[in-house]
């Protein structure tokens, strides 16, 4: 089996549900008591609020490097943001990293979707990295037009998700978000920060949803049993 190497803490709520998820995975596979092979560097989340995402390189490197000194065999980035820099890490580190915005494509291509809404941090709406990545894929990426919206979401994200706090009127707000994108033309929507989950379901909404932390454990449960047979139960 393959050993992961994880960078959590970005926030440690949606990191839990990572573990939970890869392991269960990985013991529906193979059986038994098998669980995954990992490591987790969880990152203190209020080191990255202090020096600024746009800021915040050398703090995820110095996580990746740790990992992969602790024999780690991949790494991931448990969180959407995190990847603006996963180009230089990859480059750095030289170790394979397990993309979250090259599996959403993947995800969103193979549901033949043209054009989706993105939600997650402020940051991930409004920089190109993720855009970019579907836009190679020939998928449209449109985010709220508002930039009072996108401010909402980064601050609920923040001061509430991030702690595993989920209001119901924020929910309420965030499924009249997710109406307006659908408006714009949107045929999915990409629950793109790792926290979303924690709120909005399939059963929400009317239109397909991407979770990018439940696709991105499967591509990490994918790798971690490279070249090794399922177990028959």
């Amino acid at each position: 089996m393959k050993k992961i190497g994880l960078v959590g803490g970005i926030s440690w709520v949606s990191t839990v549900d990572y573990y939970r998820l890869i392991n269960q995975g990985v013991n529906a596979r193979i059986g038994g008591l098998n669980f995954a092979e990992c490591i987790i560097y969880s990152l203190n989340f209020g080191d990255i609020q202090l020096v600024n995402w746009n800021n915040s390189f050398e703090l995820l490197y110095g996580a990746c490097l740790s990992l992969k000194n602790s024999g780690a065999e991949c790494i991931v980035l448990c969180a959407n943001t995190a990847h603006q820099f996963i180009e230089q890490l990859e480059a750095k580190i030289e170790l394979p990293f397990i993309n979250i915005v090259s599996e959403t494509a993947r995800i969103i291509e193979g549901k033949r979707l043209t054009k989706v809404g993105l939600l997650g941090t402020k940051y991930t709406m409004e920089m190109d990295f993720f855009k970019d990545g579907l836009m190679q894929k020939g998928i449209e990426c449109i985010v709220p037009k508002s930039e009072s919206t996108r401010e909402f979401i980064q601050l609920t994200l923040r001061d509430e998700l991030g702690k595993g706090i989920c209001k119901s009127k924020t929910k309420e707000a965030y499924l009249s978000i997710i109406n307006e994108l659908m408006k714009d033309g949107a045929q999915g929507i990409i629950l793109g920060c790792t926290e979303l989950p924690l709120i909005i379901s399939q059963q929400d909404v009317s239109i397909p949803l991407i979770d990018t932390l439940t696709l991105h454990c499967e591509a990490i449960i994918k790798f971690a049993l490279i070249h090794r047979p399922a177990q028959i139960l």
